[in-house]
């Protein structure tokens, strides 16, 4: 494996690991055979759909997806409140149910992303072109519409079936450098007369979404995810994508409309996959990490709490948060789907701090999303839920297994490709902080490279948040495994 390029070589191991976690690289015969089929984007609906081609909807994501799965326009109606559009691609209407496409697509349940190849849960004719919201060409969509007062509270929202038209696609690093007025209008925005209102005004009522839920206790993180770097086919470093308003936007956006996608649903009476966050277990432990730097947190999970805390500690020692945002993620613990019945209660998400929370607006790269698609879809033609009771739950705990197998195969391939960077760093020693305590092992970040592994000498009496000097000890690259050793 040595002899193969950095990009070869990290797709190998992306493709084994892959395969040992239950989830398939390659797309089988019937799915490619169904994909050949197709020759154009689906242009019609069961239902009689909105023409909504006309406004200006814009896409936001990185520099270089090209699978688009929503697109969203705002529009300020008299009073200041402000009403939203996102517009999702209609990926159900080219992926038939229990077809070969979404066999597979039900294996996976998610598109992953290694340094050197995205695996996508949908074949590229598809999530890249047929049922993606490219630029200039007519899609058809489901369209999430919210009604939002100047403080941020969502006074209304409906779902109905619509054709829409990307006027302008955009990316996160171009659109945040401009609202936070450190670069150019992007020319795909400047090209498009009104543009550069409309992304302002969607910038405007996400702030204010952002805002009220914080004040309900939603938690802002800030974590340093690694990115390597490539020049042709070899690794040559590692950067992180910082936060910018941008992502912002896109984030306070979907999870409005995801919100509102799950109260429509419980208004039809009908079930729902929810995206939940339970109060984390290790509560005890956050509140000593809140000790360790003056401040007091109550004995039982409270959000609001946590976020007076991350935001004074934000602002106190900004160098350091994202550690410690690190250290509160690993004790807050996984999400997971669950089924809501009609008149049932789902736990809610702890960290966004909104009780009705679904996944919607990803369907081209998320299982879940098509199978919330499916549900509305139904819900609005006045069929009958899709899927029962019992194969929601089932479905819901094998997307769950399999996002946390697709996590651990993207975290394995990105730790070979900082073992590439750095294996030839053994014996030097760094500052880092505990990021994982458990019966598994103890694992730690150093602070510069930003470079996580595992502590194999000295790790007693350590937890989540202590900070340790390290020596790197192994760097392989096969495996994946970055060992330190207690300095």
């Amino acid at each position: 494996m040595t002899r193969l390029s950095n990009r070869a070589q990290l797709r190998a191991i992306a493709v084994d690991a892959m395969r040992a976690r239950g989830l398939d690289p390659d797309f089988p015969p019937d799915a490619i055979a169904q994909t050949g089929a197709l020759h154009e984007a689906p242009s019609r609906a069961e239902e009689p759909v909105r023409d909504l081609r006309a406004l200006l909807w814009c896409s936001v994501d990185n520099d270089d997806s090209r699978d688009l799965d929503q697109l969203s326009v705002a529009e300020t109606l008299p009073g200041g409140d402000v009403k939203v559009l996102v517009a999702i691609a209609d990926v159900d209407a080219a992926v038939p149910a229990a077809s070969p496409v979404d066999r597979h697509a039900a294996r996976n349940t998610t598109s992953v992303y290694t340094p050197a190849v995205i695996f996508p849960m949908l074949p590229e004719k598809l999530s890249t072109d047929l049922t993606s919201l490219v630029a200039d060409e007519d899609r058809l969509a489901v369209v999430i519409e919210i009604v939002v007062a100047a403080d941020g509270a969502v006074k209304a929202s409906d779902l109905y079936g619509a054709s829409v038209r990307n006027r302008a696609k955009l990316a996160y690093n171009g659109v945040g450098a401009w609202l936070e007025g450190r670069g150019p209008l992007p020319e795909a925005a400047a090209a498009v007369a009104g543009m550069d209102a409309q992304v302002a005004l969607q910038d405007k009522v996400a702030q204010a979404l952002g805002a009220l839920r914080h004040e309900h206790g939603a938690l802002d993180f800030e974590t340093i995810e690694l990115r390597p770097t490539f020049d042709g086919d070899q690794v040559t470093g590692l950067e992180h994508d910082a936060p910018n308003r941008a992502r912002s936007l896109i984030e306070n956006l979907m999870i409005a409309a995801n919100g509102a996608t799950a109260r429509f649903l419980a208004s039809r009476g009908f079930p729902s996959i929810r995206r939940v966050v339970k109060a984390p277990e290790r509560w005890e432990r956050i509140v000593d990490l809140a000790r360790q730097t003056g401040d007091e947190l109550p004995a039982a999970p409270d959000s609001k709490a946590l976020e007076a805390f991350l935001t004074k500690r934000r602002a106190a020692d900004p160098d350091r948060f994202p550690d410690l945002s690190l250290s509160v993620i690993k004790m807050l613990g996984p999400g997971e789907y669950c089924v809501e019945a009609p008149g049932g209660e789902a736990p809610g998400h702890f960290g966004l701090a909104v009780k009705d929370y679904t996944h919607s607006t990803a369907p081209n790269r998320r299982f879940p999303d098509l199978l919330t698609q499916r549900l509305v879809k139904a819900a609005l033609a006045g069929h009958p839920p899709p899927y029962s009771l019992v194969e929601l739950g089932r479905l819901a705990t094998h997307c769950t297994h399999q996002e946390d197998a697709a996590n651990k195969v993207e975290r394995q391939v990105r730790k070979s490709a900082a073992a590439l960077v750095v294996s030839s760093r053994i014996g030097q020693r760094f500052d880092a902080i505990v990021t994982g305590a458990s019966a598994k092992g103890t694992f730690v970040r150093t602070t510069e490279p930003p470079i996580e592994g595992m502590l194999v000498r000295g790790q007693q009496g350590l937890d989540v948040g202590d900070r340790v000097s390290v020596t790197l000890v192994r760097a392989d690259v096969e495996k994946g495994f970055i060992d330190f050793a207690r300095a």
